[in-house]
């Protein structure tokens, strides 16, 4: 089980990674020298390019972690598709939150290339759970079947 999370991360990685550099890095650096005019002229240094390009390359090679980190959870009996399902609301806060944290250049237009796929990634999160997770919830004996949420409702009532 070893060696399919750790070929499927690093593709998930570098799939990111070049995400980031080939769709992302360019408006976000077209973004930093934007302010270029008669009076003042950008130049930025090779460090500081650097510096932008890593940040965005590690960024986004962590977050297209997302589906291979869901599906450990799952294997683990910590999340399951009705958790995942029932919480979408609070995911796409957070991820809209991270995207802010993350993005290295204060606009809007980088932050939501960067949360836009995070919403992405975590229907696919959901999609892998459905399909590589464990069918049985943290807390539930082996066999036993685990409540839907209109069983749940119903015990409530």
């Amino acid at each position: 089980m070893l060696v399919p999370f750790t070929f499927l991360s690093s593709i998930c990685f570098l799939s990111g990674a070049a995400f980031g550099y080939f769709v992302v890095f360019p408006p976000a650096f077209k973004f930093l020298v934007g302010y270029s005019n008669e009076y003042l002229t950008s130049l930025p240094a090779v460090s500081e390019y650097f510096s932008l390009a890593l940040r965005l390359l590690i960024a986004f090679g962590v977050i297209f972690e997302m589906p291979i980190l869901m599906v450990f959870l799952a294997k683990m009996g910590i999340v399951n598709v009705a958790f995942l399902n029932r919480n979408r609301k609070y995911a796409i806060l957070i991820n809209f939150i991270i995207a802010a944290i993350l993005t290295p250049t204060p606009d809007v237009v980088n932050q939501m290339m960067m949360g836009i796929p995070l919403l992405i990634l975590y229907e696919i999160s959901v999609v892998a759970v459905y399909f590589f997770g464990r069918k049985n919830f943290l807390g539930f004996q082996e066999g036993e079947p685990v409540a839907t949420d209109s069983e749940v409702a119903e015990k409530e009532e």
